[in-house]
């Protein structure tokens, strides 16, 4: 049964590559429902599931359909072509602003919202994967499973502070700024407010790097020291201060700054 999609995507003259990172050669003059049913990037994925899939598959089926530009029509396949060619990778493509997709010719402001929520899921999906489970404390990697997916990607610093109860078990988390760490925005107060009302036997602080270098700067380690501090006096401990660069992270504990 061909499919219903009624853009201008093209159809390769070849059969699928047995690799699915391998992409056949296309020929882009025939509307994908006119491809053969093996051809078919949603027909291949619900007869074999994804996997079968090239990223450029993936990422047409992510668009939903071809465009016209003024070279005349492009399939959804060379769209996502094109996005892997100019960014690399998938991984590339998903951290891209949507205004940079959209300088690829025919992704629009539409598809540049599509491809950054699906993106933005799979982060979601990665992180809630841990918290679905109570997740027991035992080393920085535990935090660092957690919340690496919602933090390492973003283009800004985000300070957070995770609560924990008398088990070490992840209980909650706040967030205590954005854009920027400093004493002026990282303070005792707001750093404690809402683990006293979550009532809260410890936390542990961590923020992102968007520069990808997991070490951490004076501010770190002189803030670190004021919430050590302030911790102790209030009762609530500060069991260890996370930075979280790309897919690695660095543990101040673990470096000697939290005794």
């Amino acid at each position: 049964m061909a499919s219903s999609d009624s853009d201008s995507d093209s159809a390769p003259d070849v059969s699928p590559p047995t690799d699915a990172s391998e992409e056949p050669a296309l020929l882009y003059h025939v509307p994908i429902h006119e491809w053969d049913e093996s051809d078919q990037p949603r027909e291949k994925l619900l007869k074999h599931g994804p996997t079968v899939l090239s990223d450029a598959e993936v990422l047409a089926l992510l668009l939903g359909s071809g465009t016209r530009t003024s070279d005349g029509p492009v399939s959804a396949v060379e769209l996502g072509r094109s996005l892997l060619q100019t960014y690399g990778s998938l991984h590339g493509v998903s951290q891209r602003k949507p205004k940079e997709l959209t300088r690829i010719q025919g992704i629009g402001p539409a598809k540049a919202a599509k491809l950054t929520a699906a993106f933005e899921a799979g982060r979601r999906v990665e992180s809630q994967r841990q918290q679905d489970e109570r997740v027991q404390v035992t080393c920085p990697g535990d935090v660092a499973d957690v919340y690496g997916p919602l933090l390492r990607d973003l283009d800004k610093e985000v300070f957070k502070v995770v609560h924990l109860n008398t088990a070490n078990v992840i209980i909650g988390d706040y967030t205590v700024s954005e854009g920027g760490l400093s004493s002026s925005v990282v303070e005792p107060r707001g750093v404690f407010e809402q683990a006293i009302l979550d009532d809260a036997a410890a936390v542990i602080c961590l923020h992102n790097h968007p520069s990808g270098n997991p070490e951490p700067s004076r501010e770190d380690i002189r803030i670190t020291r004021q919430l050590v501090e302030a911790g102790d006096t209030m009762g609530i401990p500060v069991h260890d201060h996370l930075i979280i660069a790309g897919t690695a992270h660095t543990s101040l504990a673990e470096r000697g700054v939290i005794d």
